[in-house]
Order: structure tokens, then sequence, then C-alpha cells
């Protein structure tokens, strides 16, 4: 992390350590703050991200909600820039007081415990638990489990802050055609996706030697274009059986044996050649359509534009798959922002639930996952999908492994240290050194010190005020 960087986190603490006398609460504050309350004509601003297509069809979900309530509450999305914009305004927002906060926030499960350090969210569990207000069982077990617990904070008590409209999920991307190429000319020993790190390294080796026949690019083939992003190394992490951050302790665990070997398995797949750099912003995605790459490890919200890239470069047969496992079923990293509820008033918090029940029901979230292209995050919204899916057989292929989602850790100042993850696993993977897993797991080592160093510099200026 840059020192510009670093001076930003450290300010935003700070100014949020000074807001929190503001917002501090009895700790036996419980669902009784709704007692009695009536969200009847309550306006509710809800500061979002989305842009195009997503954002037309969110404002005709609040439409819909608007026209449609019991309660004549009013909804207004307000697009305030990206995630960061929205983190920023939040932040600012709260160290002045929170006179001004929304009733409804999009917000990343690192940005939501940020907001907590100051007790700035409302624990939804209060809402979604209540007689009055909450959702039946039946409801609840209908969403995705990996969605459903992601906002469960254990560093904060188990407090739900925030609550999923969506989701999206690293997949593999391979060629289709290619890899059927490959097969035929008995250059590697298995047919369809490779679902195993060894066949993964396999066919991605051969690749380089069997260039695509269909091919449009000039490029050089490419086995794995490997982007490095820390929700990467997560994703490999969870795909050797481990993770990177320790519940039961709450700390980080960047070096154990499942991220050591993960990432000796990239480094090995560089050293031999089978490996890419992305020199440009979706230069991979690019080279995937030109059929000269033939796997990348991505997000699933890339699905339109991978389908668009194929279609104007090589025109094959592609599709996603799980990132390749050694465990006995997939671990899928699955992520995306929530939307939060900041502490406002009883009568506006309920309002703003009363619009998330709308925007999760089954019905809502058939029509904004066809929209989005994000994945619904209610299990029998399927049942509305059968001819999107038909349409887009790739989604399709990927909706089927979100019953194996796993989460990324939900605890403030992750932004530092994913930065500092991109620099840390960039290195050890292009290094010349060719590094052994010694060598791995000292820089792996000195990740995991600065990570646990910026999540304890967040809970000991919370800890001290208190």
């Amino acid at each position: 992390m840059n020192k510009r960087t670093f001076a930003f986190f450290s300010f935003i603490l700070a100014i949020l350590v000074l807001a929190m006398p503001a917002f501090a609460q009895s700790e036996d504050e419980d669902a009784s703050r709704y007692d009695g309350a009536d969200p009847s004509g309550q306006t509710v601003v809800f500061w979002h991200q989305h842009t195009g297509e997503r954002e037309e069809q969110l404002q005709e979900i609040v439409a819909e909600f608007n026209e449609t309530n019991e309660f004549g509450i009013t909804v207004e999305a307000q697009n305030q820039g990206g995630y960061g914009d929205i983190f920023a305004l939040m932040t600012t927002t709260l160290a002045a007081g929170g006179d001004e906060l929304p009733q409804l926030v999009v917000a990343y499960q690192n940005q939501a415990a940020t907001y907590e350090l100051v007790d700035g969210l409302v624990n939804i569990d209060l809402l979604l638990n209540s007689e009055e207000w909450g959702l039946p069982e039946d409801a609840q077990a209908d969403f995705f489990p990996g969605f459903f617990s992601a906002d469960i904070f254990p560093i904060f008590d188990n407090q739900r802050l925030g609550f999923p409209p969506n989701r999206s999920m690293e997949v593999m991307y391979f060629n289709q055609d290619w890899l059927a190429e490959l097969n035929e000319a008995g250059a590697i020993s298995f047919e369809g996706a490779p679902t195993t790190p060894e066949q993964f390294a396999e066919a991605a080796c051969a690749a380089v030697e069997n260039p695509f026949s269909g091919a449009t690019g000039g490029a050089d083939p490419v086995g794995y274009q490997i982007s490095f992003d820390a929700s990467r190394l997560a994703s490999w992490t969870f795909a050797f059986g481990g993770d990177i951050f320790d519940y039961e302790a709450g700390v980080y665990d960047y070096n154990n044996e499942a991220t050591v070997e993960a990432v000796s398995f990239l480094e090995d797949m560089e050293e031999q050649g089978c490996t890419g750099e992305i020199f440009e912003r979706f230069g991979d995605q690019t080279n995937f359509g030109q059929g000269t790459t033939l796997f990348t490890v991505g997000s699933s919200s890339g699905l339109p534009f991978y389908g668009s890239a194929v279609e104007e470069g090589a025109n094959f047969n592609w599709s996603v798959a799980a990132v390749p496992h050694i465990t006995e079923t997939p671990v899928q990293n699955i992520y995306g922002a929530s939307v939060s509820i900041p502490k406002t008033t009883p009568e506006g918090e309920i309002a703003a639930w009363e619009f998330v029940k709308y925007y999760t029901n089954v019905e809502t979230q058939s029509e904004w996952a066809q929209a989005s292209n994000y994945f619904p995050v209610r299990q029998s919204a399927a049942d509305g999908l059968s001819e999107y899916f038909a349409e887009n057989p790739a989604y399709a292929a990927a909706f089927e492994l979100l019953e194996f989602g796993q989460a990324e850790p939900p605890v403030p100042q992750y932004d530092p240290v994913r930065d500092e993850a991109e620099l840390i696993f960039a290195d050890i993977v292009l290094s010349d050194d060719d590094l052994d897993a010694e060598g791995i797991a000292e820089a792996l080592e000195a990740l995991e010190t600065f990570a646990n160093e910026e999540l304890t510099l967040a809970m000991e200026d919370v800890s001290m005020d208190e």
C-alpha cells in the first residue's frame, strides 16, 4: 500500500472514531427499538452505484414499490458514483454526525464493517426476525446459504449488517472448442472442462504448444492469463481447501498450507511458460474472445462482456465452470455489495427494510437477475429464469455452482489489505528467483503481518474509545 492510500485510510479511521459518541448505544438495545414505530409516509433515500440498464431496472423496481406498498413509503434511488465514492460520502457523513445519512446504502462487507466501527448500522436481524416486520422461516431458507451468511459479522457479535440483493461469483472461463481440439490431438488426457488443478495445468501448458485453429488474434497462445487480484488469491486458496481468514481467532491467515500450495502451483505454471500477464484493462477478456487465451478466472458479472468478445472475435463455443479444486466439491468465491441500513430513525429503518424485502422477493429477483446479469439471491427465483437459462447457457452453468459459495472476510480495512495482497501475489508468481515453498511462505507471512496490523489498527481505535 502506498503512502497516499495509507494516509487516506488512516484519516477515515480517525474521523470515524471521533464521530463515535454521536452513535454510541446501549449494548442492551434490541427489537424493542421498533415498538410502536409506524413507517407510513416515510421517504427512503437509497444511495447506489448502478448505471445504464441496471439503473433503469432498479428505477422500475422502485417505481413499482412506491405504487404498491401499503404504507405509502417513497423510495428515492440516487446514484452517488462508484463504490469508492459512496464509501467516501458515507464516512464523511458519519464523521459529520450522521444527520444527512441515507436510509439505505450499497456497501461491500468490509465497507459495512468500517461504518459499524462507529455503530452506524442497523443489525438487520432485529427486523428480519421480527414478528411484525420480519420474514418467515421458509422465506429465509429460500436464500442461498452462502449469500445469506455473508453479511453476518463475527467481529461485531454476529450482527447482520447488510442484506444481499444480488451476488457475483469467481468462475473459470474456458474455450470449449479449443479443449476439444486438445483432446482430439491427444495433448490432454481428459474431456470437457478441467476440474482439478492438475488437469488445469495440463491443458494450459498444452495450449501453448497447440494454438486454437479458429484464433483470430495475433497474440501468442496462452494457457491461463492470470490477473493478480486479491479475489483471485482468495479463490485459489478456497480451491485448495483453505481460507485467508481464521474466523475463530479473528485474524488473517494468509500464510497457511492451502495458500502456499495454491501460489506455488501458479508460480510453477508461470515458470513453465503456461501463463501470461494482463497488460491492459480487460486484455484477458479480449484475448479470450480472439481465441488466443484458453482460460481466465474472473467475476461472473463479466459474462455478457465475454459473450460480446467472443462474438466479435473467434466466435467459438465457450462456457464457465468451477475454479479447479482439490476439495471434494467446488468452493466458489461469492462476492458482491449488499445493502445496509444506516441508523436514522426507527420509522425510517423499517421503511428501508420494507423496500429491501420487496427488492429481494422472488418475482423481483427474477426480473433483477435478467436485467443486471447478477445472480438472484433466492433459490426459487430459478423458476422464473428458465427461458433466460436457455438463452444464456454460461449463466445457467454458473448458477448451478451457487450452492458452493464462500465469502471473503467481512472486516474493516480490507481495502488496503487487498492492495497489498495484489502486489505480493504478483511478486511471488512473477519472481525471477523461482521461490520454493519456504520463500513463498515468507512472502505470505509478510502479507499476513501487514493485514493483521491493519485489522488491529481498526479494532484498537474503537476499543480505546469505548
